[in-house]
């Protein structure tokens, strides 16, 4: 892996109009281009201190608890930037734009805090088939003083991204992409939702200005048609947050966080949250150990959005 260390997280406002450039799908051609194995482009920035004024910008959209501990997701938006970067290079199979965010896992061994020198590294591994393209790993890490404090790999597809006749068997034989959690049970009749969350596109345009993300998909009605979508849709890591704001306060220091994501929360939207002990039915919650989450839509909790489990690590 070839590491850059960069001075500072780069602008992602000027990553995105970079990867505008030619970004608009074709029809009939997928995404297919560029090098089809592994990158080697990462890059690292060390000693970064939290924006106090971004943090709470972040925990106003997202309805997560500001403090000097970062919520568990924060750490995505303010890396997210390194993340383009990789994508933006061009060992990267698949073009940025227009990726599909999969699945995320998130394991921490502590909260990170507001007055910690963070050192963050980004890479791409593990591109591998999917029925619909190509997937790769996306990884994040967090150290303090030398010790990985948080983790985070994220699959992203590549839709219509395919190997060429040059690719290394190593890769063409790998397994192919599959969801990090077995697909969930529906809730049972009559079951309740834990809570309900709605998503509007205003206020997704908050979260998109709180976490730099204004990719099109998300802000244009334009952008989001150009790519496939009736209407703009919600970060996916935008529902994730929303949804872990209904655990506050009850989630373990030291963690593992997963989610899968499914049908795009097309705005304006209402969702239920529903949340069980792991490996239960229903809606009886409890605290105790590791909870199972889903996002659902209020009129038909058969059309999921989002799945997710939290649970404790030792």
């Amino acid at each position: 892996m070839n590491y850059t260390t960069l001075n500072e997280i780069p602008d992602l406002s000027a990553l995105y109009r970079t990867l505008m450039v030619g970004a608009v799908p074709v029809p009939g051609l997928g995404a297919g281009k560029r090098t089809t194995a592994d990158p080697q482009t990462a890059f690292r920035v060390d000693g970064v201190r939290v924006d106090a004024e971004h943090l709470a910008r972040y925990c106003q959209a997202t309805g997560l608890r500001l403090g000097n501990e970062l919520p568990a997701t924060y750490p995505y938006a303010l890396a997210f930037p390194l993340a383009i970067k990789v994508m933006a290079a061009k060992d990267f199979p698949f073009p940025a734009l227009g990726v599909v965010h999969l699945s995320n896992r998130i394991e921490q061994t502590r909260p990170l805090r507001v007055d910690d020198a963070l050192d963050i590294a980004v890479h791409a591994e593990n591109l591998r088939p999917h029925r619909k393209g190509l997937v790769i790993d996306m990884v994040t890490t967090y150290s303090v003083d030398g010790e990985e404090i948080w983790r985070q790999t994220s699959a992203f597809l590549g839709q219509g991204a395919k190997f060429t006749k040059d690719t290394p068997q190593e890769l063409t034989t790998r397994p192919e992409a599959e969801r990090f959690l077995d697909f969930p049970a529906e809730p049972e009749d009559g079951v309740a939702p834990t809570a309900t969350l709605r998503f509007s596109p205003e206020s997704t345009r908050v979260y998109a200005e709180a976490s730099g993300d204004k990719n099109p998909i998300h802000v244009s009605k334009v952008g989001a048609k150009l790519f496939g979508f009736p209407a703009t849709i919600a970060h996916g890591m935008y529902t994730h947050a929303r949804m872990l704001s209904v655990l506050e306060g009850a989630t373990a220091s030291a963690c593992r966080i997963t989610a899968d994501f499914y049908k795009p929360v097309i705005l304006p939207a209402t969702t239920g949250v529903y949340v069980a002990p792991a490996g239960a039915s229903g809606a009886a919650v409890s605290y105790a150990g590791a909870r199972e989450m889903t996002l659902r839509k209020a009129k038909d909790p058969s059309a999921l959005h989002v799945a997710a489990r939290v649970e404790p690590v030792a």
